[in-house]
């Protein structure tokens, strides 16, 4: 039989917090127990905010955690043309159209419809608003004009047409540990957060609460979304571990590999580790990070056993 593969793919836009240490520990260890592969991937397309220094920094702190990946490390900024074309043939297939409205613009349209129908304006599992489908109907000689002139622009999946395409229920293939014991509740904290208590599973997913989708942005010839679905299958990934922020994500995900044609990894989504406060740990809202405790003096091991990790 096929190993799985297993991935930890984290941004490098800052330092890792005890968020990623248990998301990476938990790859990890499910990759050992089950002779699979563990494989690392930087999750680089952001030109504006990646590094090559926290790139470096997250690779110190994995090792420290004594953690070790296969190599090569995948980098996406690496692959942005292979992208590209992705979203030329969903484009070519009528799936994707380009999408020329700012912010601003989205705001105002969403605004206006609010005020007209006297509701509040449907929004997307993130708490962004549906994009109104200003742009799904120019014609192709507005859109090519628009292109010519250089106006910046997104891609956005179209969601009917795809689900037209590819029809049915999504279904989220979730995989079971029963042999692995919950970290105990009460575990005295490290620092300002809590321990990981349980998992979640799977379910039936619908694509359709993310609208019109951007797959592609302005700066950059891809989404998360579709790099990540792209990512995954071009490694083999078969089982995905990752923070239950994202499970809503996996819905979108899941109609992506049914339109390019490559298979659904299974899925678990472990709880976020919170302050608290109640707040996600985020390198945005400054969360202490692994250097941080590394320089307070707790050790590998300690977070190890505090999470329920073999030490």
């Amino acid at each position: 039989m096929t190993r799985p593969v297993f991935r930890f793919a984290p941004s490098p836009n800052g330092r890792l917090h005890l968020g990623h240490a248990v998301s990476a520990l938990l790859n990890a260890d499910l990759a050992d127990r089950m002779n699979g592969r563990l494989l690392l991937r930087m999750e680089d397309i952001d030109p504006g905010r990646s590094r090559p220094e926290w790139a470096a920094a997250i690779r110190e702190d994995l090792a420290w955690l004594g953690l070790r990946f296969e190599e090569p490390v995948r980098h996406q900024s690496q692959h942005l043309a292979t992208y590209r074309r992705q979203v030329e043939a969903l484009a070519t297939a009528g799936l994707a159209y380009p999408c020329f409205c700012s912010r601003r613009d989205i705001a105002a349209a969403v605004a206006d419809r609010s005020a007209t129908t006297g509701r509040p304006a449907p929004r997307d599992p993130d708490g962004g608003p549906l994009y109104p489908g200003t742009c799904r109907h120019l014609t192709l000689s507005e859109i090519a004009a628009r292109r010519a002139a250089g106006a910046p622009h997104t891609w956005r999946l179209a969601m009917d047409r795809a689900l037209a395409v590819a029809p049915g229920s999504f279904h989220i293939h979730a995989f079971a540990d029963p042999d692995r014991p919950a970290a105990r509740e009460g575990v005295r904290p490290i620092g300002s957060v809590t321990p990981v208590a349980q998992e979640r599973g799977g379910g039936i997913a619908n694509p359709s609460r993310w609208g019109d989708a951007v797959i592609a942005r302005r700066d950059v010839p891809t989404s998360y979304h579709l790099a990540v679905v792209m990512d995954d299958a071009v490694q083999g990934v078969t089982h995905v571990v990752r923070g239950a922020d994202l499970l809503a994500a996996t819905d979108l995900h899941l109609l992506l590999q049914a339109l390019i044609g490559v298979p659904s990894p299974a899925y678990r989504h472990h709880p976020l580790i919170r302050d608290p406060s109640g707040e996600k740990l985020a390198k945005s809202r400054g969360s202490q990070s692994l250097a941080d405790l590394r320089a307070a003096g707790i050790t590998p091991e300690e977070i190890r056993r505090r999470f329920g990790f073999r030490a």
